[in-house]
């Protein structure tokens, strides 16, 4: 027996014990909490009374898994096997990036823009595990808002998502960066609102930086491109976009902190305007938007 007795409290002092050296007292207990509530069917206010709580020895297996898989540097959100993002609870696993709360900015942006409107036609492109497009359905409800990526696995997980989420979008597997991606048959020009994507936006070079929880256990088509091409999504959906937005049609891109400023002059040069730039809440140029002319 790995912990003194079959209570909860035991399970929490043992998982503080295992992971004191690698995680925050605050991480530890939030990850701790959400184990117990997810195992043992706890609600929040149960797990503050829960001390005494017995657990079986099967709880016990799955709780000393959970914190071997943290130390083998799994995803916490893998482990738990879903993660909340702008206000809903989405799946996540090896198919697709987990959300992040800077995407969640992204979102809010948007909805701060189109929050009094109505009936608008909206694209996610990359789309991944749909939390962008799921997110924007579930305030702005009578939007139509079709979701892109060119993993078939991401957009499995993006569609479990739209069920487990009960908010309803149109997926499409499409290869954006191919020249012909946007049929005419398909997608009718100058009839969107919105196009929004947070793509592939980090450097090759950039991988030595990174922490294994996410070179070992994120896809990485979803993360990486070329270095001599950084900029290879944005400028193929941004040249696209002119061809399928409105006039005075919004472009929302999420990007990498270190180049803002090329996004902006690529944007510039297309002809976009009312170009901003905004940051996360670290403080890093995090997001952009453009207008069609």
């Amino acid at each position: 027996m790995f912990v003194q007795t079959n209570t909860v409290s035991s399970v929490k002092k043992y998982i503080k014990e295992k992971l004191e050296n690698h995680f925050s007292d605050s991480e530890i207990k939030m990850m701790s909490n959400e184990f117990l509530k997810k195992r043992l069917k706890l609600s929040h206010s149960d797990l503050i009374a829960s001390s005494d709580i017995l657990v079986t020895e099967s709880d016990l297996l799955y709780f000393r898994s959970c914190v071997k898989r943290l130390l083998s540097e799994e995803p916490f959100q893998h482990i738990v096997g879903t993660t909340f993002f702008y206000g809903l609870e989405f799946k996540v696993d090896t198919r697709a990036l987990i959300p992040r709360p800077e995407t969640e900015e992204l979102v809010d942006w948007i909805v701060s823009d189109y929050k009094e409107q109505s009936n608008l036609r909206i694209v996610d492109l990359c789309t991944g595990s749909g939390c962008v497009a799921i997110s924007l359905k579930s305030i702005l409800n009578d939007a139509s808002i079709e979701a892109i990526d060119y993993s078939l696995d991401a957009l499995g997980l993006a569609k479990e998502n739209s069920n487990y989420t009960n908010l309803t979008v149109q997926f499409r597997h499409l290869d954006v960066l191919i020249e012909d991606a946007f049929s005419p048959k398909l997608f009718i020009e100058e009839s969107y609102d919105c196009w929004v994507s947070n793509p592939p936006y980090i450097p090759n070079s950039d991988k030595a930086k990174m922490s294994r929880n996410v070179l070992d256990f994120e896809p990485e088509m979803a993360l990486f491109v070329s270095d001599t091409e950084p900029l290879i999504f944005y400028s193929k959906i941004a040249k696209d976009a002119l061809r399928f937005l409105k006039s005075k049609g919004h472009l929302y891109f999420e990007i990498h902190e270190d180049l803002a400023k090329e996004v902006v002059e690529l944007l510039s040069e297309l002809d976009y305007t009312s170009i901003e730039v905004k940051k996360d809440l670290q403080g890093k140029d995090r997001m952009v938007k453009a207008v069609k002319r």
